[in-house]
């Protein structure tokens, strides 16, 4: 089986929290849009919770971060967070894996073996790609949800588990039960609080601010003093659609750093395909009106604080200086349009 398809387990000792601690909730749900501060909001309430959740959204909306969120910042988060990618599993194997076996269940089965639902008792389970699972499992599934209890392979007795269940999934369920190929009393089973991921393209402002995020985290691991972005590169990513949402971000800037040999990434270190998606200049008012320097300045500045939804901090990362740095500038602008030094 493939290693990345095998559960991943992550035994956590308690974590005590100060009234006076100042750590934000959700706070690796990176994001300035209204959707990802509706987002984080929601799911402070379900944290709280022991509901089942289950998460909807397009491949590469970081639906495994939203669960291990879910998990941190729940009740549960000194016990173990595992999670499998049903999809990845071998239709013959997931029984097993998730059940548990019995020493000679089968011909590999040399010791008994706890499934996931054991393993993760005290914790969290989380389902990815859920809508994957075969119909003839679904029942099973069902089963073990409504008992509480799960059957290992070979074995005569129920063993009970206590978990948090989190599923996962890229497809419209509704629909697949619609079509026969989703058991619907399994759908409502899971469903209980839906979490919709929205695609990065609908997230107004949130590239810049992530790839600032993944621009410093790259830029640390392999030691290159990288301060931000070139306007043009800065220009190139806001204009694409990012059909593989944050995860190609990701990748993005990962590469980008990697080929980088400035002090900030450059259109040269970005994919051609980029390139192709920018659909507007920048708003510098058009080559057919004549500005000072400064007025140029000032509306670039401002074009950066817009794209990054008014952070003064992701702005001035972008533009490679400082916080006060850019807040001088600012004030300094705009001492000069107060005495008509730009127009």
């Amino acid at each position: 089986m493939d290693e990345r398809a095998r559960r991943r387990s992550s035994p956590r000792a308690p974590k005590p929290r100060s009234p006076l601690e100042t750590r934000v909730p959700f706070g690796d749900l990176l994001g300035e849009s209204p959707t990802m501060h509706r987002l984080r909001a929601m799911l402070a309430r379900v944290a709280a919770t022991d509901s089942t959740v289950l998460v909807v959204g397009e491949s590469g909306t970081g639906k495994e971060l939203v669960a291990r969120a879910l998990h941190e910042e729940g009740t549960r988060r000194s016990g173990p967070f595992v999670a499998i990618n049903c999809a990845a599993v071998p239709e013959g194997l997931l029984e097993s894996e998730l059940f548990g076996h019995a020493k000679g269940a089968f011909t590999d089965a040399k010791t008994a073996r706890a499934g996931l639902f054991v393993q993760a008792s005290g914790g969290t389970l989380f389902l990815d790609e859920v809508g994957e699972l075969p119909l003839a499992f679904q029942a099973k599934l069902l089963r073990a949800l409504q008992e509480r209890t799960v059957r290992p392979v070979g074995e005569r007795k129920e063993i009970p588990f206590d978990v948090r269940l989190v599923a996962a999934t890229n497809r419209n369920l509704q629909a697949d039960v619609a079509e026969g190929r989703f058991r619907e009393d399994l759908y409502f089973r899971i469903n209980v609080v839906e979490v919709p991921l929205p695609p990065l393209r609908e997230r107004d402002h949130d590239v810049l601010v992530l790839a600032t995020h993944f621009l410093g985290t790259f830029a640390a691991k392999v030691s290159k003093p990288l301060r931000g972005l070139t306007p043009e590169a800065a220009e190139w990513l806001s204009a694409y659609a990012w059909p593989g949402n944050v995860r190609e971000l990701r990748n993005t800037i990962e590469r980008a750093v990697a080929l980088a040999a400035l002090e900030q990434l450059t259109t040269e270190d970005l994919p051609a395909k980029l390139a192709r998606k920018v659909a507007a200049p920048l708003p510098m008012g058009g080559l057919t009106e004549l500005v000072t320097l400064d007025e140029m300045m000032e509306r670039y500045i401002l074009h950066v604080l817009h794209a990054s939804g008014g952070s003064r901090n992701v702005a001035a990362k972008i533009l490679g200086v400082d916080r006060t740095t850019l807040w001088r500038k600012l004030e300094r602008l705009r001492r000069l349009r107060s005495k008509g030094g730009a127009r």
